[in-house]
């Protein structure tokens, strides 16, 4: 049995956690409401990342750096329209927050 919630809910969690702080969350593409997996555009004001639920390594579930390795915003439109071809079920959240990445790991990992 698989205990994660469903994709929708936590992409909505995590919209209105960084909304509400006074953020700003966007959906850039929708995905599959219940298993689709979510790409995260992370900007803080200082720099711009992008995050995806993998394995860490102590073989846990982490937030990691994913995209090209040169990020601009261009690379970023390219590297997450070339994941979605392949996977169309796959959400693209943009956040703009101080806190983007604290509020996508405790969201997507619920720690």
């Amino acid at each position: 049995m698989n205990a994660r919630l469903p994709t929708h809910l936590i992409v909505g969690a995590l919209l209105r956690r960084t909304n509400n702080a006074g953020g700003m969350g966007v959906v850039r593409a929708r995905g599959d409401d219940q298993g689709g997996m979510i790409l995260v555009i992370a900007d803080d004001g200082a720099s711009v990342k992008v995050l995806e639920r993998g394995l860490g390594p102590d073989g846990n579930d982490a937030l990691i750096t994913s995209g090209p390795s040169n990020i601009s915003g261009e690379s970023i439109e390219e590297y997450w329209k070339r994941r979605r071809a392949r996977d169309p079920d796959l959400w693209i959240v943009a956040l703009d927050t101080p806190d983007a990445e604290r509020f996508a790991a405790e969201t997507i990992l619920g720690h």
